[in-house]
C-alpha cells in the first residue's frame, strides 16, 4: 500500500483535509472481503446505483443507514429452523456488513429488494451556488441611484 504526504496540499488549499480521510478509509474498506458481491453504476449524469446480491435476505434483515457521509448497509440472519437438515449449504446465509464513503452532496434516494438484489438509489444534488453561472459586463458606467448616492 502507499502512502501519501498530503502536507504541500494543506499548506496551498482549503477544505481538501477530508481527502486524507477518505484516503485512509478506503484503505480500511478494502479488507472487508467480497461478501455480499455488488455493482456500482452511473444511471445518469447525478444518479448512481448501488446493486448488492442479498440471495436469501429479506427486507426485515437488511438495515440501511445514512451517517454525514457513509452509508451502511447491514445484513443479519435471522435464527433458521432448528429441524432442517442440510446435507449440502452452498448458499451463503451470514450476515454483512459493507460501508461505502459518499461524495459531497450525495443523497440516498431510495432502496428496493427485487429478486435476491438490493438497489441502493443515489443523487448528487449540487447547490445552486455551487452551479456554473454567467456573470453580465456592464459597460463600466454607473447607474443613477449609485451617481446620486456619490454625490451625496
Amino acid at each position: 500500500m502507499r502512502h501519501f504526504d498530503f502536507a504541500p496540499l494543506y499548506r496551498s488549499t482549503i477544505g481538501f483535509d477530508r481527502l486524507a480521510q477518505l484516503f485512509d478509509s478506503a484503505s480500511g474498506l478494502e479488507s472487508e472481503g467480497g461478501y455480499p458481491p455488488y455493482n456500482i453504476e452511473r444511471v445518469a449524469e447525478n444518479e448512481y446505483r448501488i446493486t448488492m446480491a442479498v440471495a436469501g435476505f429479506t427486507e426485515d434483515e437488511i438495515n440501511i443507514e445514512v451517517k454525514d457521509t457513509s452509508l451502511l448497509v447491514k445484513g443479519e440472519k435471522k435464527a433458521e429452523d432448528a429441524e432442517r437438515q442440510y446435507l449440502h449449504r452452498g448458499i451463503a446465509g451470514r450476515s454483512f456488513e459493507r460501508r461505502f464513503q459518499l461524495a459531497d452532496f450525495v443523497e440516498v434516494k431510495g432502496a428496493g429488494l427485487k429478486d435476491g438484489l438490493l438497489s441502493v438509489d443515489l443523487q448528487r444534488n449540487i447547490p445552486e451556488r455551487m452551479k456554473p453561472r454567467t456573470i453580465a459586463i456592464t459597460n463600466g458606467t454607473t447607474s443613477s441611484t449609485e451617481t446620486k448616492q456619490l454625490a451625496n
